[in-house]
């Protein structure tokens, strides 16, 4: 681990212990990490000579979050109408411009990044707020703790032992070995942050495949990330932090794991 890595992670690491921790900080941070991740993937489009909205599709990306937070609805399905609206504008900006080469994936791809960094990353807040008070912190400080040890465990493992590609199209520094890892690390901070999940919701062996799951949910949200920056022809997606690349690359495999442990705990609670 070079030192620019290191003083990043411990920076980052920090940050998100003040966010978990302080509701105020939580929210800045949110904003924050969906207007970098949602620049930095317009960006990578850009590259590749297609037309995007990207101005509008930030101004999108950062009210999904924001009327979660409020919880502002609407109507009883506010969101699908937001979509549709959003749809509609965008199809608007396309009828006021003079070519309309390409127009077909300009829309779809811009639709395509607030779908995949805005919504999708806003379930942070949602499971936030499954849970009142400090219930719902420790909710999201066990889905970050069990996605990021995957992360650190796919890096060591597969920097030290990694010999046998995994995906070498789409990225080919991971390895098996470091898939491994990730899953074991994964199911290793799960198991240690049991306490985190409300008492007695479930045996520890359940907690262990949760790690499992969700961890590998993770690592798919990373493979996701790197076809697209391979497609990109990018090794980082920027460099919003030294040593760790851009905010996509440190948001990756939360866009996966955070939804679906939403959907899983939801389904939990209620059966309590």
């Amino acid at each position: 681990m070079t030192k620019k890595r290191f003083f990043s992670s411990v920076l980052m690491i920090a940050f998100t212990a003040a966010a978990v921790m302080y509701e105020s900080v939580f929210l800045i941070m949110v904003l924050g990490l969906t207007i970098g991740g949602l620049y930095e993937f317009f960006r990578m489009i850009k590259r590749k000579g297609i037309p995007i909205y990207s101005y509008f599709g930030i101004f999108i990306g950062c009210l999904i979050p924001l009327t979660i937070y409020s919880r502002f609805e609407l109507t009883r399905n506010w969101e699908f109408l937001f979509i549709v609206l959003a749809f509609l504008t965008i199809l608007l900006f396309q009828f006021a411009r003079k070519d309309n080469s390409n127009a077909i994936v300009g829309i779809s791809t811009t639709m395509f990044g607030v779908f995949y960094v805005s919504w999708l990353f806003s379930f942070l807040i949602r499971v936030r707020f499954l849970l009142p008070g400090v219930a719902g912190v420790k909710l999201i400080a066990f889905i970050i703790i069990v996605t990021k040890a995957g992360d650190i465990g796919a890096l060591l493992i597969g920097s030290l032992l990694g010999k046998h590609p995994l995906f070498p199209r789409v990225s080919p520094n991971k390895s098996i070995e470091g898939c491994i890892g990730s899953f074991c690390f994964s199911i290793v901070a799960a198991m240690l942050s049991s306490t985190l999940l409300p008492s007695g919701l479930m045996p520890l062996w359940k907690v262990a495949m949760m790690g499992a799951f969700f961890g590998g949910m993770g690592q798919l949200g990373d493979i996701c990330e790197s076809l697209i920056k391979r497609d990109c022809n990018l090794k980082d997606s920027g460099k919003f932090l030294p040593g760790l690349g851009g905010v996509l690359d440190i948001i990756d495999s939360l866009l996966f794991s955070v939804p679906l442990f939403y959907l899983y705990m939801s389904s939990i609670l209620k059966l309590m």
